[in-house]
């Protein structure tokens, strides 16, 4: 295993590269305000992250990764356009697999660039793929908003496409909210019992668990609105799970796509941003024609991601996360600019991955 100067000091080899491409290095505290990282992920973050709170700061975060606090500094005070590199320690919880460090040195590169998403985005993946290049590594790559595009479209009603994107990333609940909304599961007993309820539950007593009778009764309503809402039809039904499960080349990937999106029309805008992508690509020197692309990709490990995404990973090492990943995180911006966005990608690497299979290498 590697020592941690060796791996202090290919980080700072790695940033020097990220520099002489354009970025300006950039610091974040390793305390971070957890009101931010809670309204982006939900309590779900609790379980990744160390919790602090004390009198004068109130509840705080150790840095669970660089991303939301650089867009959070460049909302508030940076230039057009604009590259930005880090190195740093990031803290994660390992409660499931503890021989994985709670602790590792990240380095990233991100890219705010308003005028060509393609390019900035073929910018940033063959940088990243320069800085490992030689090691024995397979990329994937995706489109979160092709999914999204798909999801939006849907000839139904908004609550139940507001249900769906809000899941996108959580694979199984998506595919039991689409199977709901398909009428191709049963009703549940309990729900069907909560549906014949008459009357009003706000003049009760009664809660469950910590809803109080209000609520109760505002989600009962809910259900019995989107019990008479017709089920999304079977031809967009199997649209979407034809293109969810869209896994080739980028160039038959895109074909299959073209395909899918006869019943699925909402979904070529997105597909001609992956073509202006792949041309981009291609005038980098990266050689798209073997490269992967999964529709599905980055759906349970990128949140905050909404389009391009991609990794890349050790296959003869299937125990080890990604050594680089990234993506296109343009609603972040949104989110966190308060009003004010600008579209956004980058990626970040693990310098002490990379030791690692180099050693291994021999």
């Amino acid at each position: 295993m590697a020592a941690q100067s060796q791996i202090q000091a290919r980080a700072a080899q790695l940033r020097v590269r990220f520099e002489a491409a354009g970025a300006q290095v950039v610091d974040t505290p390793l305390l971070q305000p957890a009101g931010t990282l809670l309204d982006l992920y939900g309590e779900d973050i609790r379980a990744r992250a160390y919790v602090t709170s004390d009198a004068l700061h109130g509840e705080q975060m150790l840095r669970p990764d660089f991303t939301v606090p650089v867009v959070e500094a460049h909302m508030r005070h940076g230039a057009e356009p604009a590259r930005y590199t880090y190195s740093g320690e990031v803290f994660r919880r390992q409660e499931i697999d503890p021989d994985r460090p709670n602790e590792y040195l990240q380095v990233g590169y991100e890219v705010f660039e308003r005028n060509d998403a393609a390019a900035a985005d073929a910018e940033v993946f063959a940088l990243f793929a320069l800085q490992v290049r030689g090691l024995p590594l397979r990329a994937a790559t995706g489109d979160i908003g092709i999914l999204m595009a798909a999801v939006q479209g849907l000839n139904t009603t908004e609550k139940r496409k507001a249900a769906l994107m809000r899941h996108i990333w959580r694979p199984r609940r998506f595919r039991a909210l689409l199977d709901r909304f398909a009428g191709r599961v049963p009703v549940p007993e309990s729900r069907r019992k909560l549906l014949e309820t008459e009357g009003d539950l706000t003049g009760s007593a009664v809660e469950l668990g910590k809803r109080r009778a209000a609520e109760v009764q505002a989600r009962v309503e809910a259900l019995r609105e989107d019990a008479k809402s017709p089920p999304i039809a079977e031809h967009e039904l199997l649209a979407l799970e034809a293109l969810m499960a869209v896994r080739e080349t980028v160039h038959f990937a895109t074909e299959q796509m073209r395909d899918i999106a006869v019943d699925l029309p909402q979904i070529n805008p997105a597909l001609d941003r992956l073509d202006a992508r792949t041309a981009a690509m291609r005038a980098r020197g990266v050689d798209v024609e073997n490269l992967d692309f999964e529709a599905s990709y980055g759906r349970t490990s990128m949140e905050y991601y909404d389009g391009f995404v991609f990794g890349f990973y050790a296959e003869a090492r299937p125990d080890l996360p990604p050594i680089a990943s990234g993506g296109r995180y343009d609603a972040l911006t949104r989110r966190l600019g308060d009003g004010a966005e600008i579209p956004a990608v980058g990626g970040v690497l693990r310098p002490d991955l990379m030791l690692q299979l180099e050693e291994a290498r021999g």
